[in-house]
């Protein structure tokens, strides 16, 4: 009886927590779904009454989006956030790698100068920014939108700690020791052994380069290179402010979002707790995929190199495990 009751306490106790979550889900989709209603109405409409059910319109909205330049805008965010994840990743992951794996005079205080600039607002320095895309003749262009994501202090500190947390120093030593040069450990080695940081810093990158106004107003002056939050802010002017018109359109710039943080949730979590310190199995399965070698010859690589079934040594680790590291290189 008593394991029949702990069973059923157990029960009760999981579908109240599955309700209790359901119920906290519907609770912050709400606001999202109100945006959304609200693109149906008619601007004057939505303050006559809470907007529950759609409207009817939506089409007009949709009219006065499109003839604002929305694709055009969409575009231009769609450039710009996707350019400002690739140099961003990039420049941050090697500086993480340097400052993680190479020893040189100067490491700390380049460290600390990076931790020193995460303090300070970047509004500060939005005005020198300005004045130098001015005079390298890049304002009302598109680049200054995405060069300011060259140097990211933060993206430099999480992948710093994301390579000096999951990258172990053996196997960087045996690329090396099989004549792996430097590129090709970052690229080969360390790359796919910090996939989880590198997706999780793509996501916040692409967030906030997608939202991102106070630059975009400051730097674009001429319509067809609107961003999307531009876009949006040209649809109210000094005599009305179409509410209808803004929220269709910001129910539509908001899907993206929704599409890419459903797809790397698990991933972004991941990244943002723990660091993701892969196994040493899981390594090579990452890297025999991408050099084609299949698992029996990569078995028989460990075996010639002396592994065996030892999982845990590192003994003959370098002939193995570099030779698929550096692209299969006798």
């Amino acid at each position: 009886m008593g394991k029949v009751n702990n069973k059923a306490r157990r029960r009760i106790g999981s579908v109240v927590k599955q309700l209790l979550l359901i119920f906290m889900t519907l609770i912050m989709f709400f606001p999202l779904y109100i945006v959304f209603i609200m693109g149906t109405y008619y601007s004057e409409d939505i303050f006559k009454a809470m907007p529950i059910l759609p409207s009817s319109y939506l089409l007009n909205n949709l009219r006065m989006v499109i003839s604002k330049g929305y694709f055009q805008a969409y575009l231009n965010s769609i450039i710009v956030s996707v350019c400002s994840v690739a140099i961003s990743v990039l420049i941050s992951t090697m500086i993480g790698f340097a400052l993680a794996k190479y020893n040189f005079k100067g490491k700390k205080i380049i460290f600390g100068f990076v931790m020193a600039i995460m303090m300070i607002p970047g509004q500060i320095s939005l005005i020198g920014y300005m004045l130098e895309m001015r005079t390298l003749r890049l304002s009302s262009t598109l680049l200054p939108l995405i060069f300011t994501w060259a140097a990211h202090p933060l993206g430099v500190f999480l992948m710093t700690q994301f390579i000096s947390d999951g990258v172990p120093d053996e196997l960087l030593e045996s690329g090396r020791l099989d004549g792996c040069s430097e590129p090709g450990i970052f690229f080969r080695l360390v790359v796919p052994c910090v996939k989880p940081g590198i997706l999780t810093l793509s996501t916040l990158v692409f967030l906030w380069s997608w939202n991102n106004y106070v630059l975009p107003v400051i730097m674009i002056n001429k319509q067809e290179l609107f961003t999307i939050p531009l876009m949006v802010n040209n649809l109210s002017n000094s005599f009305r402010s179409d509410y209808g018109a803004i929220m269709c359109a910001l129910a539509l710039s908001v899907l993206p979002m929704i599409v890419i943080f459903s797809l790397c949730s698990k991933t972004f979590i991941k990244g943002i707790a723990a660091g993701a310190v892969k196994g040493e199995w899981e390594h090579y399965n990452i890297r025999s995929k991408n050099y084609g070698i299949g698992k029996k010859k990569l078995k028989k690589l460990e075996v010639q190199s002396g592994r065996g079934n030892d999982l845990s040594g590192t003994g003959g680790r370098s002939v193995g495990s570099s030779y698929v590291e550096c692209g299969g290189r006798d």
